[in-house]
């Protein structure tokens, strides 16, 4: 009888890894992993929103950046910073993966709409089965799924599934302009982008379709006079302006998706004079892109009622809709899927706000949005996260990077 061979010792004393591929470890065994680390999830969501990162202080920013690259660069990560002179610098981390798809790209922001300071006021808390805080929902939570799913991944030589790309931009919140290149250019070299701004509602719908936003602004130029001397000679552009409110109020077809709002009105100089000039700033969202562009040409296509008045319009619907497309559907039925493998039944919503998740779906990258925290109050004095959803929703987002 032979004499049965035994393993080499590997490094540290442990076995050599077998060259097999890993397989994919049971959604059972995942959860409960997770589970068993709630604590620290919710210990790193904690560390962030207490680290104050509004969008309009880039020195803030910067430290939370340089916090996080330091925590993914741990995972493996390779981190690299694109440099901005207004906003806080957008973080890069690519990290290798076993096989040689396309990346998947983890989205988000580490901006948030809170000035500093506000920590005073609105400290960070965990009662009540939450935690509490500014930007905790949206979406420090996100990120801190993001940090733990890929340290589960890794595998005995640190090496994920799959080569995963994340990109966190610092100004989100403000409209993405200085970022909106570098996130769409990341989408275009990715497999999918999985976007990890907060979940819809206390039940954690997926966010399968979002609408696009618009800011305009219209500005009418009168004639000012005395409004006691010379009343009768004075064109008021306030008045002109209220008319046209009138019919912009009108553009609106809820069973459309469509929304014109007029949000912000300036106008006149002293209460005696006839005034000369008045603006309007409006925002406008639409569902489907085809509307946005018909908005548009009404927006512009104004007249002044007045004759003697002039109008100015200036804007454009900067972030297109993310529409349920086929790609859309079979990512979310993926996710529903795995979902169901974990234990629970995964909704979808479609919400009107935009996130940076409209830029890369709407340059055909197969987008899902909404995998971040289960919670409610985003930009609100009771903004909050449910701690007991962490776990599951970690989960989730290792199950579909490496799927």
């Amino acid at each position: 009888m032979k004499k049965a061979k035994t393993r080499k010792p590997g490094v540290a004393g442990k076995p050599t890894r077998a060259k097999t591929q890993p397989q994919p470890q049971p959604q059972s065994a995942r959860l409960e992993h997770f589970q068993s680390r709630q604590s620290l999830i919710v210990e790193t969501i904690r560390q962030m929103v207490e680290m104050e990162s509004p969008s309009d202080n880039k020195a803030a920013v910067d430290k939370l950046g340089r916090w996080l690259a330091s925590k993914f660069e741990a995972l493996g990560g390779h981190s690299k910073f694109h440099r901005t002179v207004d906003f806080g610098d957008h973080l890069q981390v690519d990290f290798s993966g076993r096989d040689r798809r396309r990346p998947v790209l983890l989205l988000g922001h580490i901006d948030t709409v809170y000035p500093l300071g506000t920590l005073a006021s609105m400290p960070c808390r965990i009662t009540d089965g939450r935690l509490w805080g500014p930007g905790a929902l949206d979406m420090k939570a996100g990120i801190a799924f993001m940090l733990h799913a890929l340290d589960a991944l890794r595998d005995q030589d640190g090496t994920l599934p799959r080569a995963v790309t994340v990109l966190l931009v610092s100004d989100e919140e403000v409209g993405s302009d200085s970022s909106r290149r570098i996130t769409e250019e990341t989408a275009k070299r990715s497999d999918s982008v999985l976007v990890l701004e907060p979940s819809y509602g206390l039940e954690g719908a997926l966010k399968t379709a979002r609408k696009g936003v618009g800011e305009y602004q219209l500005k009418v130029i009168g004639v000012a006079a005395h409004s006691g001397l010379d009343f009768e000679k004075g064109h008021s552009a306030i008045l002109e302006l209220a008319r046209q409110i009138e019919r912009l109020s009108k553009f609106s077809d809820l069973k459309r998706g469509l929304t014109v709002n007029v949000g912000v009105i300036q106008g006149g100089t002293r209460v005696n004079v006839v005034p000369a000039q008045a603006t309007a700033t409006i925002d406008v969202r639409v569902a489907k892109m085809s509307d946005g562009a018909g908005i548009d040409r009404k927006l512009r296509s104004l007249k002044p009622i007045n004759r003697k008045c002039r109008l100015q319009l200036s804007g454009s619907i900067d972030r297109p809709p993310l529409e349920r497309s086929p790609n859309v559907v079979t990512l979310f039925g993926k996710a529903s899927e795995l979902a169901k493998q974990l234990g629970w039944k995964l909704t979808e919503a479609a919400v009107g706000g935009g996130s940076d998740g409209n830029l890369t779906a709407a340059l055909g990258v197969p987008t899902l949005d909404g995998l971040g925290g289960v919670g409610e109050g985003a930009h609100a004095v009771h903004e909050s996260i449910l701690i007991s959803e962490c776990a599951r929703r970690t989960a989730l987002l290792a199950s579909l990077i490496e799927a």
